[in-house]
């Protein structure tokens, strides 16, 4: 098996073309490999499928081998890739449209930028609409579902240097949320633009993005009044992650409880390739 890492704003993945169905892992199998000491390092695992009616489907599992969500940055991060392989194929053609299937629908991506290797791209991709916003006061924050199941709460100043490890964790399990649980994102409005941290469910960690998360952000900020509409009726906003530039545009609903037509904009690299020949040893 060959796989190709990458990240995006961060977030990091290990990608496999599974066109031919080939490639079966079990839980146990992504574990090992995403696993920072003991396999190859990973916030996620993305396998590259077949479709029957767009360009390919998206398969992601969390690195504690769980699945059935959609990933933001991953969705950039697999486009990239799949950018990749067409180009191969039609003698370094770049595609720029895609559609593809995700656990939560079809999304659309938009390849605005690369570089001649095309190992460097900016990519525009269509996130799951928002059907419904809830205020939870006993937490003082707001939940949707962006494809993912987020809790974002504000914070006025000290995002930078809050240890969010802790509450990070305590949310994601919290009574309020449960079977399913969620991740959690805080949020820090500055000027012209929205500083995000987010503890993600699956890693178990705190990542250095979080594509669902910034779009579930964007939306809750427009919920909370941070964010405006302009003329045209969209909200836009750029976004802070761990160390990248983001940005985020979408219509609100007419209702105040929901969001459509959300874009998230942000970087997909290529970092390499990992060929494994058999599992590592836990």
């Amino acid at each position: 098996m060959t796989f190709y890492k990458y990240q995006g704003a961060g977030n990091d993945f290990l990608i496999a073309d599974n066109r031919d169905g080939g490639i079966i892992l079990s839980e146990n199998d992504i574990r090992t490999l995403c696993d920072r000491r003991y396999g190859f390092g990973a916030d996620g695992l993305m396998l590259l499928e077949n479709s029957r009616s767009h360009d390919f489907k998206m398969v992601f599992f969390n690195p504690d081998g769980s699945c059935g969500m959609m990933c933001g940055n991953g969705g950039r991060c697999i486009t990239a890739f799949a950018a990749r392989i067409f180009a191969e194929r039609e003698s370094n053609n770049v595609k720029r449209l895609f559609a593809f299937e995700a656990a939560d629908g079809l999304h659309h991506a938009e390849i605005t930028e690369w570089n001649e290797t095309l190992t460097r791209m900016t990519i525009r991709l269509g996130m799951s609409d928002v059907n419904g916003i809830s205020y939870i006061p006993e937490e003082n924050g707001y939940f949707l579902d962006t494809g993912a199941r987020h809790f974002v709460r504000f914070m006025e100043a000290g995002l930078e240097d809050a240890e969010i490890l802790y509450e990070g964790k305590r949310l994601r399990h919290s009574s309020l949320f449960a079977p399913q649980g969620a991740n959690a994102d805080f949020v820090q409005p500055a000027q012209d633009i929205l500083m995000v941290r987010t503890y993600e469910k699956g890693v178990e960690d705190e990542t250095y993005a979080c594509g669902t998360g910034i779009a579930a952000s964007a939306v809750a900020a427009w919920k909370a009044g941070y964010l405006k509409q302009g003329e045209d009726g969209k909200v836009r906003t750029a976004i802070k992650a761990k160390r990248d530039m983001l940005s985020v545009e979408f219509i609100p609903g007419n209702d105040g409880d929901s969001a459509h037509g959300i874009i998230l904009t942000g970087p997909a690299v290529m970092i390499g390739t990992v060929n494994v020949s058999e599992m590592p040893l836990q």
